[in-house]
């Protein structure tokens, strides 16, 4: 069944996006009275469509009490890489449960730019987690935060901040879920191809990140996010 996301509820129904409105007309071909699920405020409604001109309007039969999140907050906060990857990174994140994404600027990073010049990227990023989380049925839709750079990652607040790094002398990410278990917020950050220059990992360390290995191969950077990602789906979905 499908699921679209809308921002506003008028009684006892629901006016869908042009762009939603588009896909149950174009793509799905639905027509009047048929099923679809709507996600307003986090809550799931399962609608009948009643009217399909100029927008779709949904009416709602009951609401759906499941809650398809996972026990924590998670962000996951990866350095800019090329086009493709971030498109693969951004979509299995958010069908692994990812709640927002944070664009870093490093000094390895392939990608380069003024906060301006991503504006449109973060736009196309959002829309690409807004069709993820459609698809992965889930009760929200992560948000795109700007780029960040170094500096700015270092004041974010989180209950827990991992940085994932290949030094040797880390801590393993397995332990510290399992001593962190009744933490609501954390944030996972993935250096770029090149990896972080050592005063990156030591400023992010200065600023309370945990430098932390994921496991005993050097991992790909758009393989990181959805490794660390299944360990907490395993860690707090017990």
């Amino acid at each position: 069944m499908q699921r679209y996301f809308v921002n506003k509820k008028d009684n006892n129904q629901f006016e869908l996006s042009q762009e939603d409105t588009h896909h149950i007309k174009t793509v799905m071909r639905m027509k009047l009275e048929d099923i679809v699920e709507v996600v307003f405020n986090e809550k799931v409604y399962l609608t009948k469509i009643k009217k399909l001109q100029p927008l779709v309007v949904a009416s709602i039969i009951e609401e759906n009490l499941a809650y398809n999140e996972l026990g924590v907050k998670v962000t996951i906060c990866q350095s800019l890489v090329k086009e493709a990857k971030m498109d693969l990174i951004l979509q299995k994140s958010v069908e692994l449960g990812a709640t927002s994404f944070i664009p870093l600027q490093t000094k390895n990073s392939i990608i380069k730019g003024t906060k301006e010049d991503f504006e449109k990227k973060v736009s196309r990023w959002q829309e690409i987690v807004k069709n993820a989380s459609r698809q992965s049925k889930r009760n929200i839709v992560p948000k795109v935060f700007d780029v960040l750079t170094v500096k700015e990652l270092g004041e974010v607040k989180y209950d827990l901040k991992i940085l994932c790094t290949v030094n040797e002398m880390t801590r393993n990410l397995k332990n510290i879920l399992q001593n962190n278990t009744k933490c609501d917020t954390m944030i996972i950050v993935v250096g770029p191809e090149g990896g972080f220059t050592r005063d990156e990992e030591e400023y992010l360390i200065q600023k309370g990140f945990l430098s932390t290995s994921l496991c005993k191969f050097v991992l790909r950077t758009e393989t990181a996010a959805l490794c660390a990602l299944s360990m907490i789906n395993y860690e707090y979905e017990r």
